[in-house]
């Protein structure tokens, strides 16, 4: 069957920005998947500790006055989150986000200002992984196709359900949706074990932001530069 066909783990944050060294997280979801079903689900809604800019409570639909009121404390939330995270690792469950290298910086940047272990410390120094993400990946195997890559239009692309959009726990499950798919549809990222399909990603990602560089300087923009690591870029988060 392959690693489509075994447990998965949808992660996705919804947060204050879009750039994550600085941005703070305002909800996320864990959603355990088997056989395409939801088996468990864990939820959070935090207190970023700075206002939540209108156009991205727009997005998501949380205000600062409802996350200040209703939200946990972001340490809290952020410990539990890489907790929950660095459990399926340790036992080989693979993490599914569509594009990983935001979500996962993005939390790290959070442990970090938050003086809390980071995902490889927890992990024992291992390394984190395996992270499949259906962002990249789609990127690689079909890499003609014209039109955007959100994850509303790769789920239109791939037949999967995306109910909620902007909606964390909707767009964790659709993550993993869109994962199985692409898995699908081609045999040859089926055949690759998860940690394989993992490193696979790594030069994907480097290679596309490589290109991608390019093309942003032959454009006009002569210092555009593009981080090519994945999942995880180096977190130097500025303020606190």
């Amino acid at each position: 069957m392959g690693w489509h066909g075994e447990p998965l783990v949808g992660f996705d944050l919804e947060t204050t920005g879009t750039e994550p060294l600085e941005s703070r997280i305002v909800t996320a979801s864990v959603v355990g998947v088997e056989g395409g079903a939801v088996v468990r689900r864990r939820d959070w809604l935090a207190d970023p500790g700075v206002p939540i800019p209108e156009q991205a409570s727009a997005i998501h639909g949380i205000s600062s006055e409802r996350a200040g009121a209703e939200g946990r404390p972001a340490r809290e939330v952020a410990d539990e989150i890489a907790a929950t995270l660095t459990g399926y690792w340790a036992q080989g469950v693979p993490v599914v986000a569509y594009n990983a290298a935001f979500d996962l910086t993005l939390l790290a940047a959070e442990l970090h200002r938050h003086g809390l272990p980071s995902l490889d410390e927890r992990l024992g120094g291992a390394g984190i992984g395996p992270v499949i993400d259906p962002y990249t990946i789609d990127r690689a195997v079909d890499r003609y196709r014209r039109g955007k890559r959100t994850l509303e239009a790769v789920c239109a692309e791939y037949g999967v359900v995306l109910d909620g959009a902007h909606e964390a726990s909707a767009d964790a499950l659709a993550a993993v949706g869109v994962a199985r798919a692409i898995a699908e549809r081609h045999p040859s990222i089926a055949a690759l074990t998860p940690a394989d399909l993992h490193d696979r990603q790594i030069q994907w990602y480097a290679d596309w932001a490589t290109s991608f560089q390019e093309f942003l300087r032959r454009k006009g923009t002569p210092d555009a530069v593009i981080d090519p690591r994945w999942p995880l870029r180096e977190v130097v988060p500025t303020g606190r």
